[in-house]
């Protein structure tokens, strides 16, 4: 039988389309970058070694920072879980979209299934998608990961201390036993530890990056450590200096090189943008078993900069000058757009917050601020604090924010009591006072007046319950009824 030439051209044409994403060349599909995302929860800024932690040692972290990009003033949105995984997740302020807190588990509430997630602007494109760790924006199957983008998911709905084994269990809280979810079905519980949990996610973030090595993929690897209670595998255990902390840092940096050897391995390296980087800073009551923010003021749970300053180093060989130490703001609601530029995805349908950041890590530009402002909102709604888009200016709102006071916690693993401080309207100098401890508000007045301008931006936006204001852009959290 024979065939036209223009017969057989269209039928060489066809052969190249995906037909499962329309308009998506197979032959082209590997041009597209894999992304893998890791966040740590509760690491603080001084946890690596790269950023001077004097007793735990990260060699696969330091690599990556000297082969890639190490960032000095990467914030998150808010400092607490379920909050600051939304922000990473939509490019949104978690505020816009409903959110706040760390959510309890089963209380029928979680990102809201009309907002999209990095997972989400990916598919259209053909990409693999995977989660392995910690989720915390809903534990209810309406909620899961596969509702949001991801083909495949494995670890712990919410929080590693959300279970029967928490010290005010049955007291302040009643958690149920702590599910190992594998999609959207229950695989087992964690009864008795917590031991292998790191082991595990990496095992699969490894098998997964083999098995996709020939087509485009993002894998999300949100670790359940080093948020307390600390576990540790019988590889890692006594190894570090820094007793269990440490130890479990060490073994999020074996995972961390584990990736990178796996990226190698399938010959992926030039053509995987990697960032590492944390949901906010250390859970300082806990004493031995916290993390580090020196030289940065106070931790998890507060908008200072110990609370939301986190570490991160992102790695593209090939791509990003090596060794680069960049200091211009950026925060995690950035990452999103970032990957659309760099990927060619649609940004999402409803409005975000963050910026594409690719100049800055391309080199293109070295100071140019993304934004004119950060905004720092915590508890129900409050605005706590607003970041010149230099970097330079903190200015600090009213408001209640809890602290130790001088006083450390001790090493059994159990919290100790904060105290309630509370700050007035304060301005520092981040430039010259990275512990800010010298406020200058009355010795700058005209920084102040211009950051309460776009404080009052924010407020008209997304509200501020501090001042009794209700934002005009504000949309709604996911629900369910019980």
């Amino acid at each position: 039988m024979k065939y036209s030439f223009f017969y057989l051209l269209l039928l060489g044409f066809f052969a190249c389309i995906d037909t499962t994403n329309p308009g998506i060349d197979k032959k082209n599909n590997q041009t597209l970058p894999n992304i893998v995302l890791i966040f740590t929860d509760d690491q603080g800024y001084r946890d690596l070694s790269c950023y001077g932690a004097p007793d735990i040692k990260t060699p696969h972290l330091d690599r990556m920072a000297k082969e890639g990009l190490r960032f000095t003033n990467f914030y998150v949105s808010q400092p607490v879980c379920s909050a600051s995984r939304a922000s990473l997740l939509t490019g949104c302020y978690a505020n816009r979209i409903g959110i706040s807190g760390a959510f309890m588990p089963n209380v029928g509430k979680g990102l809201h299934s009309d907002e999209e997630t990095i997972a989400e602007i990916l598919k259209p494109l053909g990409y693999a998608t995977a989660i392995y760790g910690k989720w915390h924006l809903g534990s209810e199957k309406e909620f899961l990961p596969t509702r949001q983008g991801f083909d495949e998911y494995f670890g712990i709905p919410y929080s590693n201390d959300m279970w029967p084994k928490h010290p005010w269990q049955g007291t302040v809280f009643n958690f149920p036993e702590l599910p190992l979810i594998e999609n959207e079905e229950v695989v087992d519980t964690l009864l008795d530890n917590q031991d292998m949990v790191t082991t595990w996610y990496t095992e699969k973030a490894v098998d997964f990056i083999t098995k996709n090595k020939d087509q485009p993929f993002f894998l999300y690897l949100p670790h359940s450590m080093p948020h307390v209670p600390l576990y540790v595998s019988d590889k890692f255990k006594g190894k570090s200096d820094q007793g269990l902390y440490g130890d479990v840092i060490e073994e999020i940096d074996w995972s961390t090189g584990e990736i990178l050897k796996a990226l190698k391995e399938n010959g992926l390296e030039e053509n995987t943008l990697v960032i590492f980087t944390s949901d906010n800073g250390p859970w300082l009551s806990y004493g031995e078993h916290s993390g580090v923010a020196l030289p940065l003021r106070e931790g998890k749970g507060t908008a200072l900069e110990g609370g939301v300053r986190v570490p991160c180093i992102m790695q593209w060989k090939g791509k990003f000058n090596a060794g680069k130490e960049i200091s211009t703001p950026l925060m995690t609601i950035d990452i999103l757009p970032t990957i659309a530029k760099f990927t060619g995805a649609n940004l999402p349908v409803k409005k975000i917050d963050g910026k594409d950041m690719s100049p800055i890590l391309l080199g293109n530009t070295e100071t140019d601020p993304l934004h004119e402002a950060y905004y720092f909102y915590y508890k129900q709604n409050e605005l706590h604090g607003i970041l010149s888009g230099d970097g330079r200016w903190k200015l600090y709102l009213p408001h209640q924010y809890r602290s130790l006071n001088g006083r450390t916690g001790t090493n059994d693993g159990l919290p100790i009591d904060y105290d309630q401080n509370q700050i007035e309207q304060e301005l520092y100098d981040l430039e010259n006072d990275i512990s800010e401890k010298n406020n200058v508000a009355k010795d700058h007045p005209d920084i102040v007046t211009r950051l309460l301008t776009y404080a009052e931006k924010a407020r008209n936006e997304l509200g501020d319950k501090l001042t009794d204001r209700i934002g005009t852009e504000n949309r709604p959290i996911g629900s369910i009824k019980k």
